[in-house]
């Protein structure tokens, strides 16, 4: 490029590259950096989204240089574009051959090799919720689910869809180790889980923090996830035994006072070390049937104290009053990170949860209720018939179960 004059770089911003695959591993200032500090770059843009033609009737280059690679494929459509903006003011367009062997894709899998740090981890969540409309997370209540969740995607066209982060679970952490999601399990064991999860993964976490327990143990664990590389902890607004919320007033569950669980946000959020780690307070007041103005005058009240985001619950088919409760939410608060949970209106989309304001959705069980099933058909098939091999053609193969392990093979 440099043989044809003044070189400026079209620098994909986070934003633009998180729309089709996974979020960049370098922030787009870190990109822009290096990008800048290699001989003959003249200057570095924002290349806001992948169609060139904005970005060429803006700047009108004489000459546009790009590699051979979208001649076909889902990318072909964006060079007709960059043709079409071209040929407007006279530009010319320099194909070079693209050097084989080399893609983001494989270097982000060498990347995830090398594994990463708790500072790059934790702060991975703010990065999303400033380049993507709606993040998705899974939750992952063993080290095998993780990975799962980490390497899962599906095409799209020009556009890779797969999960960003994991949930870590209170209720599927309790049930994997036999125990009832009453809080019975420690702290110190789900972060040992947590850990182990952290060793084989590199996608950001947000961590069920139940109801937080007292304030001076909540300020202790806070310290505890943020130095693990945990984003995020949700801390829901029930007092007394815990009970799962699906199981709504069909069983004897308490709301916190508001001012008592406003304090402990406070706790939370003054016992952290630095801005990455985030306290997002759960409403329950819509699973209670407590109704939307309690929903909205704790969610006000718990913003005002600092939370950092908000979680509201429901427990309906449809999601016509989560959808009403960010309407009128985000009249005071258009910014505060909303995050939703629809496990039971599973009918809606993330297109339309983003397009009612939500920022993040989290699918809080799946992986765990799908294991256990088929284990017990399995177990069954087994003992009915006095030999395993009737259900070997639902069984994974032992040789690909070692090529998900890395370093097995």
């Amino acid at each position: 490029a440099r043989q044809y004059g003044e070189v400026m770089v079209g620098l994909l911003t986070d934003a633009a590259v998180a729309d089709h695959k996974r979020l960049p591993y370098l922030a787009y200032e870190q990109r822009k950096k290096i990008v800048e500090n290699i001989r003959g770059v003249t200057a570095v843009v924002p290349q806001e989204e992948w169609d060139y033609a904005p970005n060429l009737r803006r700047y009108r280059p004489d000459f546009m240089v790009h590699g051979t690679d979208w001649l076909e494929g889902p990318l072909a459509p964006y060079r007709q574009k960059a043709l079409e903006a071209l040929a407007e003011f006279g530009g010319k367009l320099i194909e070079i051959p693209y050097t084989q062997g080399v893609s983001s894709q494989t270097m982000m899998t060498q990347l995830q090799g090398l594994g990463t740090t708790p500072d790059i981890r934790r702060k991975t969540l703010k990065r999303l919720l400033s380049a993507k409309p709606i993040s998705r997370f899974i939750e992952a209540h063993n080290p095998i689910s993780a990975l799962i969740a980490e390497h899962a995607m599906v095409e799209l066209g020009s556009k890779i869809r797969q999960f960003d982060g994991f949930w870590s679970s209170s209720l599927t952490d309790s049930t994997a180790r036999g125990k009832p999601d009453i809080e019975a399990l420690d702290i110190s064991s789900r972060l040992s889980n947590v850990n182990d999860i952290f060793e084989v993964t590199t996608k950001p976490l947000i961590f069920d923090g139940d109801t937080g327990g007292k304030s001076e143990h909540f300020e202790l664990n806070v310290r505890s996830m943020e130095r693990l590389g945990i984003s995020a902890v949700i801390i829901e607004d029930k007092k007394g035994l815990k009970k799962n919320s699906l199981l709504g007033n069909d069983v004897v569950q308490n709301q916190e006072d508001i001012v008592q669980f406003c304090d402990k946000i406070r706790a939370g959020r003054t016992a952290r070390v630095s801005d990455d780690f985030m306290v997002f307070a759960r409403i329950e007041s819509l699973i209670l049937d407590q109704g939307m103005d309690d929903a909205l005058t704790r969610a006000r009240a718990y913003v005002n104290a600092g939370a950092d985001g908000i979680m509201i619950h429901s427990r309906k088919k449809k999601p016509d009053e989560v959808f009403e409760f960010a309407r009128i939410l985000r009249i005071d608060f258009p910014s505060v990170p909303l995050i939703c949970v629809p496990t039971s209106y599973n009918i809606v989309t993330e297109d339309e949860l983003a397009e009612h304001g939500f920022n993040i959705v989290i699918y809080a069980n799946q992986l765990l209720r799908a294991a256990y099933p088929a284990m017990h058909r399995v177990a069954h098939e087994i003992l009915l018939h006095g030999r395993s091999a009737e259900v070997d053609s639902q069984l994974m193969g032992i040789n690909e179960i070692l090529t998900v392990i890395p370093g097995t093979k």
